[in-house]
C-alpha cells in the first residue's frame, strides 16, 4: 500500500472536508475540475522540492513524472498545468481556508459554551465594561457547567449587589465562601452587604472571618472598624482603623475613620493630625471638613469650626447635616441671628440661648439638635422625642415628629400634627403635613377641607395640590380631581403618573376620547420600571376602549346624538 507524504495527507483532508461541506467545483473558463480531481492530482509525485515550487512562476514544473504503478491521468498534461496555475491554486486554498476557518470558529464558540473558564473570562470582560446583565448570564452559565466554581459565585454576587438584588447576592456570596473556605473576599463582600442592610451582628461575624483569613483586607478592616465604632467599642475600632491606614495606598476614608476612633477614645490631638493629613491630600474632602469641625466644636474653637463648615457647605450645597452643624457653631460663637437665618432657610430646628424670649426657640444641647436633624429617621425620631420632652408646646418639633412618623405610624403622625396645628393654626407647613397624614390615614374628606383652606392662602403649594388631587380621586370626585392633576402636570410636565390619573378619571366619567389621548400620553412619558403596573393596566384597557369609541360609546357621543 502506497504511503502518502504528510503534506499530501493534510491537503487531501482539507479538500475532502471542503467537498463534504459543499465547496463547488473550480471553474476556469471552459474547464471544470472538482475537488476530488484536485485530490487525485495531488497524489502525483508531490515531493518536498515540488511543494516549495507551488509559488513559482512555472507551476507545471510540479509534474515531473508519475510514480511507477500509479494510475494514468484522464486529464491531459497541458490541461493539468493550466488548471493548477497560480491563480487556480490560490483560489482553491482561499475557498478551503474560508470554509475551514468558519467551521473552526463555530467549533471554538461551541467549546467556549462548554468551557467554564472561557465563560468566566467572557463574563469578566462584560463585567468590566459595565454590561452587568450579560455578565450575570455568563457567570450563571459557567456555574451550570461547573457547579463548584467559587470565583464565578463571588463575581455573580458582586454583580447582583450592583443590580440591588440583595437576597440573591447574599446567597451567592455565602455559597462562594462555603465552596472556598480559606478565601477572604467572599466574607468581606458579604459582610459589607450585610452592613449595608443594617444586619450588624451578621456583618461583624463575616468581616471578622475575612480579617482572620487576610489581615491586609482593607475593605474588611474599614467596614468592621466602622461597625465597632457604631457599637461603642472605640478601642477595637481604633486598632482596626490603624491597621487599615498602614496598608499601602490606604484611602483617605481609612484616615477619617481612624480620626473618628481617635476622637472617640479621647485622643483629640491624634485625631486632628489624622484629619490634617487627609485635607493635605484632598483639600475638598467634605467628610474630613465636617469631622474636623466637630472636633473644633468639642474644643470650643468655634471660628475654626465655622470656617470648615462654610467650606463644606460651599462644596455640598443645602446639605442638612452641614447646615445643622453650622447653625450650632454660629449660635455657640455668639452669632444667633446668622444661626437662625441658616436654620430657617434650611427648615431646621435650632436652639437659642434666650429661649424665654422666643416661643419658637428650642431648648436642647447641640448634640440633640444635630441628632434631630439627622438623615437617619430612627436617629432623628429619638432625638426629636427627647426635645419634645423639653419643648412640649413647640409646634416645629411637633411638625417634625409628624413628618417622621407619617409613613411609619399614621395614628401617631396625626396626633403630632393635630397638636402642632392647635398651637399654630396658620402655619402652612403644619396644615399641609396634617392633611397629608389624613390622606395616608384615608381620612380623605377631612384632608380636602384643610387643603382647600391652605390653597386659598397659598395657591402655589405643590404638596397641597398633590394631596388634594389624591383625596378627591379617592373620593371618586373625578371632575374636581381633574383640575388638580392638570395643575400638577403644568408644574411638572415630566410627571408621567399624572397623565395616568387624568386618563382614568376621564375613563370613569365616560369621556373615552379624552381618556384615549391621556392614556397614549402616559405611555409616551412612562418609565418601564417605575410605571410597570400602570403600563400593564393601560395596555389591557386600550383595545376595549378603542372598540367603545368605534362603537360610538361614551358621554360625548351620547350628547351629540
Amino acid at each position: 500500500m502506497k504511503t502518502q507524504r504528510p503534506v499530501v495527507l493534510v491537503v487531501k483532508r482539507i479538500i475532502e472536508f471542503t467537498a463534504l461541506h459543499g465547496i463547488p467545483c473550480i471553474n476556469l473558463g471552459a474547464t471544470s475540475i472538482s475537488c476530488w480531481h484536485v485530490c487525485s492530482l495531488l497524489e502525483l509525485s508531490l515531493d518536498a522540492r515540488s511543494y516549495r515550487m507551488l509559488g513559482s512562476a512555472a507551476p507545471q514544473a510540479i509534474f515531473s513524472s508519475c510514480p511507477r504503478g500509479s494510475k494514468s491521468l484522464t486529464i491531459p498534461f497541458r490541461m493539468c498545468a493550466r488548471l493548477l496555475s497560480r491563480v487556480a491554486f490560490l483560489f482553491v486554498f482561499l475557498s478551503m481556508s474560508l470554509a475551514f476557518a468558519s467551521t473552526c470558529a463555530a467549533q471554538s464558540e461551541d467549546v467556549d459554551d462548554a468551557d467554564p473558564v472561557r465563560l468566566f473570562e467572557r463574563a469578566q470582560a462584560a463585567h468590566a465594561k459595565g454590561d452587568l446583565e450579560h455578565a450575570l448570564e455568563l457567570y450563571e452559565e459557567a456555574i451550570k457547567v461547573r457547579p463548584e466554581f467559587p470565583e464565578a459565585e463571588f463575581q455573580k454576587g458582586n454583580v447582583l449587589v450592583a443590580l440591588t438584588r440583595f437576597d440573591e447576592a447574599e446567597y451567592a456570596l455565602r455559597r462562594a465562601s462555603k465552596l472556598r473556605k480559606n478565601w477572604s473576599l467572599p466574607y468581606s463582600a458579604l459582610g459589607t452587604l450585610l452592613a449595608r442592610l443594617n444586619r450588624e451582628s451578621e456583618a461583624t461575624a463575616a468581616l471578622r472571618e475575612a480579617v482572620v483569613l487576610d489581615q491586609q483586607d482593607g475593605v474588611a478592616l474599614r467596614v468592621l472598624a466602622s461597625l465597632r465604632l457604631h457599637a461603642g467599642d472605640a478601642k477595637e475600632a481604633l486598632t482596626l482603623a490603624q491597621a487599615a491606614t498602614t496598608l499601602p495606598d490606604a484611602p483617605v476614608s481609612a484616615w477619617i475613620l481612624r480620626a473618628q476612633a481617635e476622637r472617640a477614645t479621647g485622643d483629640k490631638a491624634a485625631a486632628r493630625l489624622s484629619l490634617d493629613r487627609v485635607l493635605q491630600l484632598d483639600v475638598e474632602n467634605v467628610a474630613a471638613l465636617i469631622e474636623r469641625a466637630d472636633l473644633a466644636l468639642d474644643q470650643n474653637d468655634y471660628e475654626k469650626a465655622i470656617t470648615d463648615l462654610q467650606n463644606a457647605d460651599r462644596l455640598r450645597k443645602s446639605d442638612r447635616q452641614i447646615l445643622s452643624r453650622l447653625a450650632v457653631a454660629l449660635e455657640r460663637a455668639g452669632r444667633p441671628d446668622e444661626a437662625r437665618h441658616i436654620a430657617e432657610t434650611a427648615g431646621l430646628v435650632t436652639t437659642r440661648e434666650k429661649a424665654a424670649d422666643d416661643k419658637n426657640a428650642i431648648i436642647g444641647t447641640p448634640e440633640e439638635i444635630a441628632a434631630a436633624n439627622s438623615d437617619d429617621p430612627a436617629v432623628a425620631r429619638k432625638a426629636l422625642e427627647k426635645l419634645l420632652d423639653k419643648n412640649p408646646d413647640n409646634a416645629k418639633v411637633l411638625g417634625k415628629l409628624g413628618d417622621s412618623y407619617r409613613t411609619k405610624d399614621a395614628v401617631r403622625s396625626l396626633e403630632f400634627y393635630r397638636r402642632g396645628v392647635e398651637i399654630e393654626p396658620n402655619n402652612q407647613g403644619l396644615a399641609t403635613g396634617y392633611a397629608a397624614a389624613l390622606v395616608t390615614g384615608r381620612r380623605f374628606a377631612d384632608a380636602v377641607m384643610i387643603l382647600r383652606r391652605v390653597l386659598a392662602k397659598h395657591p402655589d403649594d405643590y404638596t397641597a395640590h398633590a394631596n388634594l388631587a389624591t383625596a378627591l380621586y379617592s373620593l371618586k370626585r373625578y371632575p374636581e380631581a381633574l383640575p388638580e392633576y392638570e395643575w400638577l402636570l403644568r408644574s411638572k410636565p415630566e410627571l408621567a403618573v399624572a397623565h395616568y390619573f387624568i386618563a382614568t378619571a376621564h375613563d370613569y366619567l365616560g369621556q373615552y376620547q379624552e381618556a384615549l389621548v391621556s392614556y397614549e400620553s402616559f405611555l409616551g412619558h412612562a418609565d418601564a420600571k417605575v410605571n410597570q403596573l400602570e403600563i400593564e393596566k393601560v395596555n389591557l384597557r386600550l383595545p376595549m376602549l378603542r372598540r367603545q369609541i368605534k362603537l360610538g360609546q361614551g358621554v360625548k357621543k351620547k350628547k351629540s346624538e
